[in-house]
């Protein structure tokens, strides 16, 4: 057991303590602004007493359960969803024992609570939208994002906002982080589109390497270079994650041909020729990888001057 919950249980016991003691010695017939002291304060001793136990048994239980798991995304996830029940259950609790009339207490709460979400929409849909990304998961913290114009990281996800560490925006391009935080109200993933690229069961995606050469280049001398500057730098790893993803496709209805190796596309352009590096990349790799894959055709490239040339009217 931590300090914490330790010190929360001796404080209500206190609080019980005094809740038999501190009455009497107001007396019986004290008053205050018309209100008898002796009940009021007894109330709200027990209040204190229960607020004090219910903390304590909330710390005891989250301990309990993160010590259960180390991925840091489980652990928000159960903060979130510890902290809520024991919010409502602790509404309950004050209520039973700062008054004896708690039931209609409640019921009047509960019509309070009808008025208020009326009036407040948008935030219970928010809280909605939470519950549906606790119990759906298209995201969790960690994961990178796009959801409806905004894309980027998630480094929270609140009863009401998701906050998103954002890549791209106006500042900055390449899948780079801008350093500005975007929220995002949890009810946008109930209307717009979310886009997952990290999900934990594949957290892959494919990118392209475009490359330019001339209508005076050997092309199949260029793609079969190409090809292998690709494979050699990741082709193994790309192998062992397409299985796993054929494996995934293999629990679903959909049928598709995965090549577990790069491939190299042509595409015709006016005056050049264009050919794609297609391969699989962890989506925050994606510039390092191709920045890397670059350098390395290049390097390539220039070694066969005679058989690869550029658009762009030099001597190679």
């Amino acid at each position: 057991m931590n300090r914490r919950a330790i010190a929360l249980l001796l404080a209500a016991l206190a609080c019980s303590a005094l809740a038999e003691f501190v009455p009497a010695a107001v007396g019986p017939t004290a008053e205050f602004a018309g209100v008898l002291l002796a009940p009021a304060l007894r109330n709200a001793l027990l209040g204190a007493a229960a607020l004090a136990a219910l903390a304590a048994a909330y710390a005891l239980t989250l301990d309990t359960l993160l010590s259960h798991t180390r991925d840091r995304r489980r652990q928000h996830r159960l903060r979130s969803i510890v902290r809520l029940a024991f919010l409502a259950v602790g509404t309950v609790l004050v209520l039973a024992v700062v008054t004896e009339q708690w039931l209609p207490a409640l019921v009047s709460l509960g019509v309070v609570g009808v008025a208020i979400s009326l009036s407040l929409q948008q935030p219970l849909l928010s809280l909605l939208g939470w519950v549906y990304i606790t119990t759906k998961q298209p995201y969790q913290v960690g994961d990178r994002v796009a959801i409806g114009d905004s894309k980027g990281d998630i480094v929270d996800v609140d009863y009401l906002v998701t906050t998103l560490w954002e890549i791209n925006g106006d500042l900055v391009s390449t899948n780079q982080h801008s350093g500005r935080h975007v929220t995002v109200p949890n009810s946008v993933v109930l209307s717009a589109h979310v886009t997952n690229y990290s999900r934990d069961e594949f957290p892959y995606v494919w990118n392209e390497l475009s490359v330019q050469v001339a209508y005076e280049t050997d092309l199949d001398f260029a793609r079969d270079r190409l090809r292998e500057v690709v494979d050699d730098y990741l082709g193994d790893e790309m192998a062992r994650n397409v299985t796993h993803y054929r494996e995934m496709l293999a629990e679903t209805p959909v049928e598709m041909e995965v090549n577990d190796r790069p491939t190299v596309n042509v595409t015709q352009k006016e005056s050049w020729v264009e050919l794609r590096a297609r391969y699989l990349v962890k989506p925050r790799a994606g510039t390092r990888v191709r920045n890397d894959l670059y350098a390395r055709v290049l390097d390539e490239f220039d070694e066969h001057p005679d058989r690869v040339a550029f658009p762009v009217g030099r001597n190679r």
